[in-house]
Order: C-alpha cells, then structure tokens, then sequence
C-alpha cells in the first residue's frame, strides 16, 4: 500500500503564499516523479507542476514565475510553493507520484485526497 499524505492548503487573501506539503509512504521502492494537480468546480482535473527523479521541472504557463515546486527524495515529500496567489488558483490540489512499490514491477500512479486552497478577500 502507498499513501500520499497532503497538507498546507487553507485561505489566503490576493497575493499572499502558501506551500502545499505532500508526503509518500507506504510500499515504495523509487519515485519517478511528483507532482501536483488542480481541479476547480465545474473543470477538469489540470496540471500545476511535477519535478521528476532527476530533478527536471514542468509547469503550467498560469503559475510559472509564481510557484515553485521542490523535492526532498530522502524523506519522499514534493513541496509546492504559491506565491502571488490569484482568485483564479482556488482550487483542490491533489498531490501525485509516479513510482514502483516494488523492485521488480512496473511504475504505478498515486493520487492524494486533495487539500482545498482558496484564494479570496
């Protein structure tokens, strides 16, 4: 079994921060990647930012040069620091990870419960 453990989310006002905490235990053997999602109501689940096990970053166009995503592979936790927050980034963050819970089977997707994050004033 693996689980992904979030954390951080809340209410934050127009331009303040927040950082997301997602935590990886369980049944892991190597983490290909983390990463974190966003669904807002009435949208589709969309990507944020993902940093794999080389450390190469991805981000949405909406939240380049504002957020920033980070990893600490001893400890399998992906970060994911929002600055300059708009109303426009409310959403529930979901927490992802690309990983093998053994060494010898294939690479599965995890999802996390979701942490709401709501930008208002």
């Amino acid at each position: 079994q693996v689980q992904l453990v979030e954390s951080g989310g809340g209410l934050v006002q127009p331009g303040g921060s927040l950082r997301l905490s997602c935590a990886a235990s369980g049944s892991i053997f190597s983490i290909n990647a983390m990463g974190w999602y966003r669904q807002a109501p009435g949208k589709q689940r969309e990507l944020v930012a993902t940093i794999r096990y080389d450390s190469h970053t991805n981000y949405a166009d909406s939240v380049k040069g504002r957020f920033a995503i980070s990893r600490d592979n001893a400890k399998n936790t992906v970060y994911l620091q929002m600055n300059s927050l708009k109303p426009e980034d409310t959403a529930v963050y979901y927490c992802n990870a690309v990983l093998s819970p053994r060494p010898d089977s294939p690479s599965f997707s995890y999802w996390g419960q979701g942490t709401q994050v709501t930008v208002s004033s």
